[in-house]
């Protein structure tokens, strides 16, 4: 009998596995995995840090649906029976509301950086729209779950969200009816909530994150345009693998860091997470919601929805005869769709001379982002609104005096833009730690 007829060397078990799943092939294909190596590696970690992230998600929602019940009159109970008689129930909650942050905080980083360092060029359009598609998936989540515990912030903060569909003609009562399952925030609502969470938005996100690690796969790791590589690529296994689990337990201590001191720790101690998110307020269960009750004086949405909130919070009343409302709406729709096209909208993307306009692009919506973000997370501070905007009046001319000077960058010479805005975000780190000290 031939070699080949004998088939895969090993134990019985793993040539029944091999033959039936085709496991040597996906062996030979993680062993011939390569990463490049340069000067801009280091924002390679951050896409395996939030599926970290999203798995700590996934295992401890399944542990919370072992004792949640869904409704008006249940639910609030049950969270707060978790937190108080579940063996390491506290510290199951807490992992799971303080890891759907930290993924959004990740998730935002690694879309900044592939969009900075222009990762989407050809052919790795698909990969660009999968990966803007789950974080969009990701907000639904924490929209979604944020009403879950039923407790009176969340009940409140549910209530102004869903309503800002209202605003769109036509349709719009009709998605706040089909939002809410009706004209006002209800069990029915929690109910709707719970089925999006637990079922719907899972099954999508299964589909878009294999789609994504797929393309990645098929494609590799984009090298930045002019950046010289340091030597051969890194071999994924068990290289790269054992810096990506670095950065995991990187981010595991930082959870953990953030549950053991927030319950103690004043405000600016866990800069920059209560800068952005108060890990405390997160932590409590707080009151059960009372639909008859007045809205807490305040209130605010989590802080990846802030720009949203403060954007349609500063529109006038009429804009062009259009409502304010209605117009931010349509801009933020704009703005997604535009997003989605961007490796279509660059011709830089696919080989062609980059365009004035794909730049400017870019540059305004770096520019408004950081606007809206600095003058939410000021005005959260409590530090007063005309230093949230002094802020991004100051960010806003670092950003466009950098792509300036990018723009008269000559052939062959290293970008300015990636270190420009390192040295923004050390600026802006240092800056809210200040502001978080003395507030």
């Amino acid at each position: 009998m031939t070699s080949s007829s004998r088939g895969p060397e090993g134990s019985p078990l793993r040539r029944f596995l091999d033959e039936r799943l085709g496991l040597s092939a996906l062996r030979d294909l993680i062993g011939h995995k390569q990463v490049p190596v340069h000067r801009h590696s280091f924002w390679y970690y951050w896409g395996g840090m939030a599926l970290f992230l999203f798995l700590v998600q996934v295992a401890t929602g399944i542990l919370l649906l072992l004792y949640y019940r869904p409704g008006p009159t249940e639910a609030w109970e049950s969270v707060q029976f978790i937190v108080t008689r579940v063996r390491w129930g506290w510290l199951v909650r807490s992992l799971h509301s303080i890891s759907a942050n930290l993924l959004m905080l990740v998730v935002l980083v690694h879309l900044g950086s592939v969009f900075f360092l222009r990762a989407y060029r050809r052919p790795r359009e698909l990969t660009w729209v999968t990966g803007l598609g789950l974080f969009f998936l990701f907000i639904t989540f924490g929209f979604s779950g944020y009403l879950l515990p039923w407790n009176e912030l969340a009940f409140f903060a549910t209530s102004v969200g869903t309503e800002i569909p209202r605003a769109i003609p036509v349709v719009g009562d009709f998605l706040v009816r089909l939002v809410r399952g009706g004209p006002e925030v209800t069990g029915a609502t929690l109910s709707r909530f719970y089925g999006l969470h637990v079922a719907i938005l899972p099954a999508l996100t299964t589909v878009a994150l294999g789609i994504h690690l797929a393309l990645v796969q098929k494609h590799g790791m984009s090298v930045p345009g002019g950046v010289r590589e340091k030597g051969p690529p890194m071999p994924f296994l068990p290289n790269f693998l054992l810096r990506d689990l670095i950065g995991w337990f990187a981010a595991l201590a930082v959870l953990i860091t953030i549950i053991v001191l927030a319950p103690t720790a004043p405000f600016g101690a866990l800069f920059p997470f209560d800068a952005l998110f108060d890990p405390k307020h997160l932590l409590e269960l707080g009151e059960k919601a009372d639909p008859f009750a007045s809205a807490p004086v305040g209130i605010k949405p989590e802080w990846y929805f802030l720009f949203m909130f403060e954007t349609l919070k500063a529109l006038p009343a009429d804009v062009a005869g259009l409502e304010g409302e209605l117009v931010g709406v349509l801009a933020f729709g704009v703005g997604a769709l535009a997003l989605f096209l961007v490796p279509f909208l660059d011709r830089g993307a696919s080989g062609l001379p980059p365009s004035r306009f794909s730049r400017l692009a870019g540059g305004a919506l770096a520019l408004f982002g950081l606007a809206m973000c600095a003058l939410a997370t000021w005005s959260m501070a409590h530090a007063g609104r005309w230093l949230g905007a002094a802020a991004g009046v100051a960010g806003a001319a670092w950003i466009l005096g950098a792509l300036l000077l990018e723009c008269r960058r000559p052939p062959g010479s290293a970008s300015r833009l990636v270190p420009a805005f390192g040295w923004l975000v050390v600026a802006f780190l240092v800056g809210m730690t200040v502001v978080g000290r003395l507030s």
